[in-house]
């Protein structure tokens, strides 16, 4: 008579499929507005809050951006430039806050310059902010996710959140993504 031994398995062992995106926005907020006190509690100055909110947002897009490629691309990355930012709007933007983004614009004035507009950005509906940081916008959080994701995904760039049209994120790659991308297109 043989002896079967099932072995339990562990989470590593599971695939990863397509899970639940959904977050209990009640939840969301009561952890984000404690991720902002606890950073305001260590700054001096809005713009270093706006930094640590980014970098902080920086390290979970780091963590982010793998899991993405392979529930949402097939292990595929993007090369062409126009194609990863319609990634973030779409695929990035809904699997973060369950919508697209509102809008993607491309600067009329510099070639490098792109920004994706939300209307009303869910970071920013719970944060109430103090009249001594009136320029405060908690979206800057969601900025260093974005860079990072760009970052990790060979689109160098610097993303800044500001006040216009609701929350716009501005995007400035580098000149090298640029030249990459006209290479690619062939232009």
């Amino acid at each position: 008579m043989s002896t079967i031994t099932k072995q339990k398995s562990s989470n590593l062992d599971k695939p990863l499929g397509r899970g639940k995106p959904e977050v209990n926005v009640a939840t969301f907020a009561l952890l984000f507005s404690e991720i902002v006190q606890y950073s305001q509690n260590r700054v001096y100055s809005v713009s270093e809050l706006q930094n640590k909110l980014s970098d902080m947002g920086q390290h979970v897009g780091s963590h982010l951006l793998d899991l993405l490629f392979v529930r949402e691309k097939g292990y595929k990355r993007e090369v062409k430039l126009l194609n990863m930012l319609l990634f973030i709007k779409n695929n990035f933007w809904k699997t973060l806050f369950g919508k697209q983004a509102d809008t993607l614009e491309h600067s009329n004035d510099d070639e490098r310059t792109y920004y994706i507009i939300e209307s009303e950005h869910l970071v920013n509906r719970f944060i109430s902010v103090p009249k001594d940081k009136g320029k405060l916008n908690c979206a800057a959080f969601t900025a260093g996710i974005i860079e990072a994701v760009l970052n990790g995904a060979n689109f160098p760039a610097k993303v800044t959140a500001h006040w216009h049209k609701g929350t716009t994120f501005m995007i400035e790659f580098d000149e090298a993504v640029i030249i990459r991308d006209k290479m690619v297109e062939g232009k």
